[in-house]
């Protein structure tokens, strides 16, 4: 009996063995996110210093992850995700060790998040880069789907879930030493990837086979440029810079006072609305992994993340909190299912010795504007109507996918590159050629 669709990348056993060092380590870095909180308050800190550790570690993730792209297509990329894994466990057992013995100081904790925050920037571009090396084309959507189930569920809900128990039963530092007790788990599972994947897909070589060495700005220009003159991929990346400037402010500095305010709730209710577009993200990423990927994957992707913004724009004005929380698990959902499919095509349209620099971009253009976005939102407040902001926000981000999807020609362009199993369509005359071309 064949495997469901959505199993069906677990039939591969460097897949298994990915998937499951995947899974510990967001595992691991859900429990981080809650033991690092009370260990700065265990040491006395306020928000101040929270709010210090937590930038480091941003920091450390915008500041490298163009060079993580870099690196992802010129290292071999299974010794990479290997030496991430191994530093991110040299960092977490440090901090836990200074913990026990009482050593432990704030500018500590500042290190390790930056350092940690680095290692995310080689981590993912690599992760994203070797995903179609150990899997069929048909297999990437599903896997992809997987990754968006798991990491709600083990690092938005599980993970914290878990260090909260250990703080409240014992200590943070306790809970540091299950961060690290993860991490060391999740690089024994990496050290079983076959060598097959051992090899880095740099795409130019000389005669003698040997790549042919190429300065960083040299590989940086040929991903920006490929992403430049590629037009679904460009104009994808320009909806999303606009996105995020417009909503993650809205939804992660004003939705709490929205909770306050119109719904008199209070910490309880606005975690448990997180939780229910979380919810929301992995049910979707499942269903979306269960199916083939749509013949109209681009026309799909953009209309799930545009109509799936319109309920942000109503936030403001309502009073009900299953309303709200109903128009979050919408947006949770849609953006699932978009993030799916936009990641499944990077993986099969971009050129393999290409993947992990536009990988890398795509991290940076969404992580650049989320902190200022976050830093406008409050200053926007104090000028204009919280519901203001919201309607704004959920009615640009519809009308710039419909733009994105006309100057880009998205219709046209899925249809002149089918990525289902069906026979290819002619490419109409009026398209463009060779728009995947490096």
């Amino acid at each position: 009996m064949p495997a469901p669709r959505a199993l069906r990348p677990f039939v591969h056993r460097e897949y298994r063995v990915l998937i499951a060092a995947l899974a510990v380590s967001i595992f691991g870095s859900g429990m981080w996110a809650v033991a690092m909180v009370y260990q700065v308050i265990h040491l006395g800190g306020g928000p101040l210093e929270l709010s210090l550790v937590a930038t480091a570690g941003s920091v450390g993730l915008v500041a490298f992850v163009l060079a993580g792209g870099i690196a992802a297509d010129r290292v071999p990329q299974r010794l990479l995700i290997i030496a991430v894994e191994g530093t991110n466990l040299a960092v977490i057992a440090a901090v836990s060790g200074l913990a026990m013995a009482g050593w432990l100081q704030l500018w500590h904790l500042a290190v390790g998040a930056f350092v940690l925050g680095v290692g995310a920037a080689f981590f993912f571009p690599a992760y994203s880069a070797i995903l179609p090396r150990i899997l069929p084309p048909e297999d990437l959507l599903a896997a992809n789907g997987m990754e968006g189930t798991m990491r709600p569920i083990l690092q938005q809900a599980a993970g914290p879930a878990v260090a909260g128990i250990l703080v409240a039963a014992l200590s943070p530092s306790h809970a540091v030493t299950g961060v690290a007790a993860c991490h060391l788990l999740a690089f024994i599972i990496l050290n079983f990837l076959g060598r097959h994947a051992l090899d880095a897909p740099g795409a130019e070589r000389g005669p003698a086979g040997e790549r042919a060495k190429t300065s960083f700005f040299h590989d940086l220009r040929e991903g920006v440029s490929y992403t430049v003159r590629t037009p679904w991929l460009l104009w994808t990346l320009l909806w999303a810079c606009i996105s995020v400037l417009f909503l993650i402010g809205p939804i992660e500095v004003l939705l709490p006072f929205v909770v306050r305010d119109q719904l008199d709730g209070d910490s309880r209710m606005f975690g448990f609305l997180l939780a229910v577009m979380g919810v929301g993200g992995a049910a979707a990423s499942l269903a979306t992994a269960s199916f083939p990927l749509p013949r109209r994957y681009l026309t799909v992707m953009m209309v799930s993340w545009g109509a799936g913004s319109l309920p942000l724009a109503a936030v403001g004005i309502m009073d009900s909190f299953w309303m709200v929380a109903a128009a979050l698990f919408i947006f949770g959902a849609t953006g699932g299912i978009g993030m799916v499919i936009w990641g499944t095509l990077l993986q099969r349209r971009v050129p393999p010795h290409l993947l992990g620099r536009v990988s890398s971009l795509d991290f940076f253009v969404s992580l650049a504007l989320m902190p200022i976005s976050m830093a406008l939102a409050g200053p926007a407040a104090a000028v204009v109507p919280t519901w203001v902001i919201f309607l704004v926000a959920g009615g640009v981000c519809p009308i710039m996918a419909v733009v994105a999807m006309i100057v880009a020609r998205m219709p046209s362009d899925e249809l002149s590159h089918p990525l289902d199993s069906s026979p290819e369509i002619p490419e109409p005359a009026d398209s463009q050629k060779s728009v995947d071309s490096p």
